[in-house]
């Protein structure tokens, strides 16, 4: 029988976990094991954590982990993704905003054979100020990373346990779960699903999470496409200001030979030696990244040598 973990992160929503928890224990299939219903409290200031504590004692399935400060949603997440012990782990927000009737579905379209089923709230219950800021975010995200998800922030989302061991979360990182799984390799798809509007509590998101969020989309371009290749992020940018700024000297070059002198008092003579110097010192840390990169794959990675059918390892 398939095992069945629900990850659902908490912070100030004391008025819906009960009726949150009844409703994901009433939609798991008969053919599904849940293993547990884990709750992540993150630093709560309400009675979220007492009503977390009733809950387990009435339904063993039911666990809870408290943080001691609010870490955000990621951490909160990642800490629950390390406690998860089901083969299928699902996520969810705790504000009732998701719907527990949807989990079979989930778990039907993750056994079509993907890693990673992505909740696309078509019709969002919410106001036009977090509706509107989040349309720009995934449209701009798709296309930077060329994923085809129509809802990168959506919180309803299944995986296959094998990709939630490989995944790390920090930070701001949980509205880039997808994109995550993408450079691991993983196979996704978006499936529709039903948005209720809020009844308890106050969103815990204002407009600048859209800030924050295209701040995290540098953090996690460069670890998804450059992790391997420094030299590529740090040479392309460096030669783009090395260049301008030998361009600019090579004008001024010209305007002296040319007779139009003085050039040492112009403002321009300081921008192009000022890019030409900047430019070559961000070249020679993308090398000094590459050689550290090189060094410690060298170090840490054994390198295995096939021979008549044995195996043996040895350092590189």
């Amino acid at each position: 029988m398939t095992t069945l973990s629900v990850i659902v992160p908490v912070y100030n929503e004391q008025d819906s976990l009960t009726e949150l928890a009844t409703g994901i224990l009433a939609h798991i299939p008969d053919d599904i094991e849940l293993v547990q219903l884990l709750f992540v409290d993150d630093g709560s200031t309400d009675d979220s954590f007492d009503v977390l504590r009733a809950l387990c004692k009435e339904h063993p399935v039911i666990g809870a982990i408290r943080l001691p400060v609010n870490r955000g949603k990621a951490e909160a997440l990642d800490v629950g993704f390390r406690h998860a012990m089901g083969d299928i782990v699902i996520t969810m927000d705790a504000d009732l905003q998701d719907d527990p009737a949807e989990i079979p579905r989930f778990i039907d379209k993750l056994s079509e054979g993907y890693d990673l089923v992505s909740g696309w709230k078509g019709a969002r219950q919410d106001p036009w100020h977090k509706t509107w800021p989040s349309k720009l975010f995934n449209a701009v995200v798709a296309r930077v990373f060329k994923i085809p998800l129509r809802d990168f922030n959506c919180g309803f989302k299944a995986y296959r346990r094998r990709l939630v061991d490989q995944l790390s979360l920090y930070g701001e990182l949980h509205r880039y779960i997808p994109v995550l799984a993408h450079s691991e390799g993983a196979t996704m798809v978006d499936l529709p699903v039903q948005h209720h509007p809020r009844r308890h509590g106050q969103s815990k998101y204002g407009a600048g999470r859209l800030f924050k969020g295209f701040l995290d989309m540098l953090t996690v371009l460069v670890t998804t496409r450059f992790l391997k290749r420094p030299l590529h992020l740090f040479g392309g940018v460096g030669l783009i200001f090395a260049f301008a700024g030998g361009a600019i000297l090579i004008y001024l070059a010209a305007l002296w030979i040319g007779g139009l002198r003085p050039i040492g008092n112009r403002p321009l003579l300081f921008y192009g030696m000022a890019f030409l110097i900047l430019g070559v010192q961000i070249v020679s840390l993308g090398i000094v990244a590459e050689l550290f990169l090189k060094f410690n794959h060298r170090r840490e990675k054994p390198v295995t040598s096939v021979m008549l059918g044995c195996v043996k390892e040895h350092s590189g």
